[in-house]
């Protein structure tokens, strides 16, 4: 159990506003899909940084307003919060999302603004639990485990994630390194679509020559 971290004031997760707060001078802009946010690897927001218990997304998706409560209400019911915290990792929804009124025609421009989301990438930190606790103790304000706290966020949300610790995380990053390192297969994935094998490139979309079909 780790000892030395102290709790701060507000130990449960920031309650998020739903629609982002502009000057009243500018109007909210509408913006493309940009699908490019939610696809391949999270390169920068994908370590613990209380080294404790998190949750981790296993795909790509997005994060609306709903998903956001649902994990705050869930942390905030079974948290004990004389000896834990939550901190979220993400940020609040900034990205709009257009929406067309039922029965109109094709056309007429762009439609209104209907909510907002959060783009988010596999391999994302979505939130963290940390404190004087373990990762499957029972909490003494209502006998429920950390693990299975963040086990129901996980299983809630729009894509794929999953409850994690630091040892986990440790221990599936050498594993993947011990396989690639290990195998004696050469003809992984990305041999074959660096040399070209069976012809797979006129089948293959820029993303698979990126990824080598590891991100869809």
């Amino acid at each position: 159990m780790v000892t030395d971290i102290e709790i701060p004031e507000r130990p449960r997760l920031r309650m998020f506003e739903k629609v982002p707060q502009y000057p009243s001078n500018l109007k909210p802009p509408k913006m493309q899909k940009r699908l490019r946010y939610m696809r391949g690897p999270e390169l920068l927001h994908n370590k613990l940084q209380l080294k404790q218990y998190g949750v981790v997304a296993l795909g790509g998706g997005r994060l609306a307003h709903e998903h956001f409560e649902m994990a705050r209400l869930v942390i905030a019911r079974h948290l004990d919060m004389k000896r834990m915290f939550a901190i979220w990792r993400v940020d609040p929804p900034w990205q709009p999302v257009t929406k067309k009124g039922q029965g109109q025609r094709m056309g007429g421009g762009k439609g209104a603004i209907d909510h907002y989301v959060t783009p988010i990438k596999a391999g994302r930190i979505i939130l963290e639990v940390g404190g004087k606790c373990e990762y499957a103790e029972f909490s003494f304000c209502c006998n429920f485990r950390a693990h299975q706290m963040l086990k129901i966020v996980a299983e809630r949300l729009p894509f794929k994630a999953k409850a994690v610790s630091q040892e986990i995380m440790e221990k599936e990053e050498a594993d993947e390194k011990w396989k690639e390192e290990n195998n004696k297969n050469q003809y992984t994935m990305k041999y074959i679509i660096q040399n070209n094998m069976g012809g797979c490139h006129k089948m293959l979309s820029p993303f698979d020559h990126k990824w080598h079909g590891k991100y869809l």
